[in-house]
């Protein structure tokens, strides 16, 4: 294998892993229900925190709602982070045209 490639193959690697490594490190915050319902996770996917907004939830009646609610701030939280993950790895896939 030339040389030159080699080289612009390791250093792609250590970029692709410090990427990782921030993404992991990265906060995304999900909401829903108007902020009745804030969840944060980092980047690995790891729940930080959860906070309800009591003021939006008659309990127990609402629980239904409550736990939908729950649900959709999770999903919103996931797709940030899929979304984030997808586009700063996606670079790597752009990077990788000139080498293969």
């Amino acid at each position: 294998m030339n040389p030159n490639m080699m080289k612009k193959l390791q250093q792609m690697q250590k970029d692709i892993l410090k990427a990782q490594k921030e993404l992991e490190a990265s906060i995304f915050y999900g909401t829903s229900g108007g902020g009745a319902v804030n969840v944060e996770f980092n980047g690995g996917k790891e729940m930080v925190s959860i906070t309800l907004n009591q003021e939006a939830f008659d309990l127990p009646e609402d629980l239904d709602l409550l736990q939908d609610t729950i649900v959709a701030a999770v999903n919103d939280c996931m797709r940030k982070i899929d979304d984030e993950t997808a586009n700063t790895m996606g670079q790597f896939q752009a990077g990788m045209g000139g080498l293969i």
